[in-house]
């Protein structure tokens, strides 16, 4: 017994290492310095002045397998991706305190090591906050910010639905009233009940938005943010070469979906940055048509819209191509002026341009477009002209979230603004929708359209075309008739 004994203490010996190893190593993100989350803290201090206190609360934890994922604002402030985290800024002194969960060591030894409470100094460095403590003690902190001594200060957080990646502001708002509609439903947002818990709990305080705050600090990107938003916007790009490739009339629409996740994990993409948007033929004439399940059709058009999340950040890319892998007559002479006004539009991009001045003068270029063109059917010339008209071409910000915060729209266009460009026509006599999308970023002096690599010219996209895809190489291992 003595020598079994001895035998099994010279083996966990041995094998300590490797069971405290995942243990020792911690997680944090690598695209931002310390500095760059302490230089957006101190715009908040500026904008919310030193008798205010501001409060985020992070990401809830998910259930089952589910992977957390930070909430966006969070992450923006700290880059720190531990749930049930608050982040605290006192402008009275500046100061920034971090309130973490204590350490959960059996979740630890099959998960690998998550930054908690216990972690302070090495929190501290990585984030450049100035204190982090456990949990329980943000109410007594709370507190100690001008509750004993009054006036309170006016505290800050935001009111917005929180962003946690394949969604955005819009769609979680829409989400939220569908929920407020349901008579046996009916639950308040988390934000909402952060701040029934404030009101109940400290009454003392004035409760503001910080949401338009963060909003407008968000729409400007740093030059590090745009070069994470240029990756996303590769993999993106890539995601729908590849699926260009595949297509071959009998495919179905999620197989180019299939097609396409494959190259965003391949390049270290966390997931997709909103669904996929697949139609072939009538199917994309619905804006956000997501359920991929018909088979591709000769003759037909394909719309395809799709981009990873990828470190927080995602992209906004959309091509159209043929099924059979070549235009027909009409279809070119439709696709040929989407790509003529996308490149209208990009021509008058700069800093100090508005929206409005784009669209006019790209509207402008495309009625001398049209003077020498012809179209196959009257209902064509009908909607190109209709196109002219129609302001949804210089769309919406993208960044954190595909539809992202803040306004490009009717603003003067500053430096580091990400949108996306996007011409479209629509024909409701054969129920066909036509468009492409780009990712522009303002430069100092003009615009960078950071998806020009993806093919858009149809004799590039036919020479696309005739490669072979990952579909083609790896066909599915289950036929149509078996399914």
């Amino acid at each position: 017994m003595v020598h079994k004994l001895a035998r099994w203490l010279s083996v966990m010996t041995l094998l300590a290492p490797c069971l405290t190893l995942p243990q020792e190593r911690h997680y944090f993100q690598t695209d931002f310095a310390a500095d760059e989350f302490a230089g957006r803290r101190a715009k908040v201090f500026d904008k919310i002045g030193n008798d205010a206190i501001a409060l985020i609360q992070g990401g809830s934890g998910v259930a089952g397998f589910s992977v957390f994922r930070q909430t966006n604002s969070f992450y923006y402030l700290c880059g720190l991706e531990t749930p049930h985290a608050y982040l605290l800024l006192d402008g009275r002194n500046r100061s920034t305190s971090l309130y973490l969960p204590h350490r959960d060591a059996g979740r630890e030894r099959s998960e690998g090591k998550t930054l908690s409470a216990e972690d302070a100094e090495l929190v501290r460095t990585l984030t450049d906050v100035d204190r982090v403590r456990g949990v329980e003690f943000l109410s007594l902190d709370l507190v100690g910010t001008g509750l004993i001594r009054p006036p309170a200060p006016t505290l800050y957080t935001p009111f917005s639905p929180a962003e946690t990646g394949a969604d955005s502001r819009d769609e979680l708002l829409r989400g939220q009233a569908r929920v407020s509609s349901d008579p046996w439903d009916g639950r308040p947002s988390r934000e909402s009940l952060l701040r029934q818990l404030l009101n109940a709990r400290m009454p003392q305080f004035r409760i503001r938005d910080l949401s338009p705050i963060l909003d407008a600090m968000r729409l400007i990107k740093s030059p590090k943010e745009i070069d994470v938003i240029r990756k996303s916007t590769q993999i993106a790009g890539l995601a729908i070469i590849e699926a260009m490739r595949s297509t071959r009339p009998g495919v179905y629409e999620y197989q180019l979906d299939a097609a396409a996740k494959y190259i965003f994990f391949l390049n270290g993409a966390m997931g997709e940055g909103y669904a996929s948007i697949i139609g072939g033929g009538t199917n994309a004439w619905y804006g956000h048509y997501f359920r991929k399940t018909d088979p591709l059709k000769d003759g037909d058009l394909l719309l395809m819209d799709y981009a990873p999340d990828y470190h927080y950040y995602t992209s906004d890319v959309t091509r159209m191509w043929p099924v059979n892998g070549k235009f027909n007559k009409g279809q070119l002479q439709l696709y040929n002026f989407i790509v003529a006004y996308r490149d209208a539009l990009f021509k008058y991009i700069q800093p100090g341009a508005t929206s409005n001045e784009i669209l006019d003068s790209a509207a402008k270029d495309m009625e001398k477009y049209l003077v020498a063109k012809t179209f196959a059917k009257p209902a064509y010339l009908k909607a190109v002209k209709a196109g002219l008209k129609f302001r949804g071409h210089f769309q919406h910000p993208v960044g954190m979230a595909v539809h992202d915060v803040g306004r490009v729209r009717g603003v003067k266009l500053q430096p580091g603004m990400v949108f996306t460009i996007d011409p479209m026509i629509w024909i409701p006599e054969e129920k066909l929708y036509v468009r492409i999308e780009d990712m522009a970023v303002v430069t100092s002096d003009g615009v960078e359209n950071m998806s020009a690599f993806v093919p858009s010219k149809p004799d590039d996209i036919e020479r696309t075309m005739a490669e072979k895809g990952i579909i083609q190489f790896r066909p599915p291992g289950i036929s149509a008739s078996e399914k």
